[in-house]
């Protein structure tokens, strides 16, 4: 299975029907794909819009509809549009349930990095400061490496998106929590060993005496 589609649908599983979730740009945006239909959640796009469903087939694209990113999304019966102070106030207010966001590099601790790269142009932080430090539970989907380094590392190196950590990372081979602020295996990606986790990973984690398998 590709490895975006093995994080996108065990995230699918961490949100809740009546949830408002925020989906950032990249394997984020894979996560509405891959909701049970008997699922009621409403899926928030930063630039003002709720109620966002999964990416248009090719040709049923509407120019209007886009994700934070200006990729196609359709939008669902009942769908709400507003401006972009209506949609930060959502975000800042705490009424945003789940944020879904990328990373560049987490921490031992559950810092995230994840707008910028030193040296290189980035259009700015975009809603992930406001989004990490406001939502009620931040979720991390990303590779576990990129070009054979860790992504979840003993300190980031990069600069941080906010003070606050985050409640859980999904990567293509393990779901790690952050209780007690502490880097956490939770679970291992089906064919993925604890051993092979471990050894991707620079973050010293914290392993029980019984890690189960991702159900996806």
């Amino acid at each position: 299975m590709d490895p975006q589609i093995i994080i996108a649908r065990r995230v699918a599983k961490e949100l809740r029907s009546g949830d408002l979730v925020n989906l950032g740009i990249g394997i984020p945006t894979l996560v509405a794909n891959y909701v049970p239909t008997d699922l009621k959640v409403f899926f928030q796009s930063e630039n003002g819009l709720i109620g966002t469903g999964p990416i248009p087939e090719q040709g049923l694209a509407h120019p209007t509809l886009t994700d934070a990113g200006g990729r196609p999304i359709s939008a669902l019966p009942g769908a709400s549009t507003f401006d972009s102070a209506m949609s930060f106030g959502l975000i800042r207010g705490g009424h945003v349930d789940v944020t879904v966001l990328g990373g560049l590099q987490v921490d031992a601790h559950g810092h995230l990095a994840n707008w910028m790269i030193p040296g290189k142009m980035v259009p700015g932080m975009g809603g992930a400061m406001d989004l990490v430090s406001g939502a009620k539970r931040v979720i991390v989907a990303m590779q576990h490496a990129a070009k054979g380094k860790p992504k979840i590392v003993a300190k980031c190196s990069l600069p941080l998106t906010s003070a606050r950590p985050v409640n859980l990372v999904v990567t293509d081979m393990a779901v790690i929590g952050f209780a007690d602020g502490r880097a956490t295996l939770l679970e291992t990606a089906p064919g993925v060993t604890i051993g092979e986790v471990t050894a991707a990973t620079e973050a010293d984690l914290l392993v029980g005496d019984h890690v189960p398998e991702m159900m996806i």
